[in-house]
């Protein structure tokens, strides 16, 4: 019925508001403790919690949990509606750390590679700094680059300076390889041949004679005098 009636009578695009794309993002349902909200092994705090830490939300159908939105294209905060009906906006407590954003496959990845060697809060600590650097390194290619080059000339620098073994030829870096100069023994009279009528044995078509040539066949083209021919 909703498609016969848009086709029908049509509908009106309105663009969605910041409140409408808040509304749209994944929901997860998680108690609100004394030190914040956890949410895949960060912990999400601020003083908007105060009144509601270790309570139960009204919605006794998800357990006393609460709603809370999340990006998983950007786990630097999530949002939790509380008893006001709002979604409130609460950083992840190294937010302030890490100043670019970073999704699910990005923390497990670092989950994977940092090993934990102290409590929790140590542990989320080590997490943050090590997502820091990994975001820090993919933000900058062309220092990466820079330093490629660098240790290519250090290998061209290292070989030069040593000695050349019997029958041994020196590779040569794409880089550093000099360009193939161009041969000359061949004249430019010779790579361009032009078969006149005398040589193939063909008769000159009628009316060919009117258009103007230069020496060697090479005349430019008249398209007024080919269409008085034609």
């Amino acid at each position: 019925m909703w498609a016969a009636l848009i086709t029908i009578s049509g509908y009106v695009p309105v663009p969605l508001s910041g409140a409408d794309y808040l509304e749209l993002l994944p929901v997860r349902w998680q108690p609100v403790t004394e030190r914040g909200i956890r949410l895949d092994y960060r912990t999400y705090n601020h003083d908007i919690l105060d009144p509601h830490r270790s309570e139960r939300s009204p919605i006794t159908s998800k357990d006393g949990k609460w709603e809370v939105h999340h990006n998983p294209h950007d786990a630097r905060q999530i949002w939790v509606r509380l008893t006001d009906g709002h979604l409130h906006e609460i950083p992840w407590i190294h937010r302030d750390h890490v100043h670019q954003p970073f999704n699910d496959a990005i923390w497990r990845h670092v989950q994977a590679e940092v090993e934990q060697r102290g409590d929790r809060e140590q542990h989320e600590a080590d997490l943050a700094d090590a997502l820091d650097q990994l975001l820090r390194r993919t933000r900058h290619p062309a220092e990466t680059e820079q330093k490629t080059r660098r240790r290519r000339a250090s290998r061209s620098a290292t070989a030069a300076q040593l000695p050349d073994l019997p029958g041994q030829r020196r590779p040569l870096d794409a880089e550093t390889a000099p360009a193939l100069a161009p041969d000359w023994s061949e004249s430019l009279d010779d790579l361009i041949t032009v078969d006149t009528p005398a040589q193939t044995g063909t008769s000159e078509p009628e009316g060919a004679s009117g258009l103007p040539g230069a020496a060697g066949g090479y005349g430019l083209w008249d398209a007024e005098a080919e269409a008085e021919q034609w």
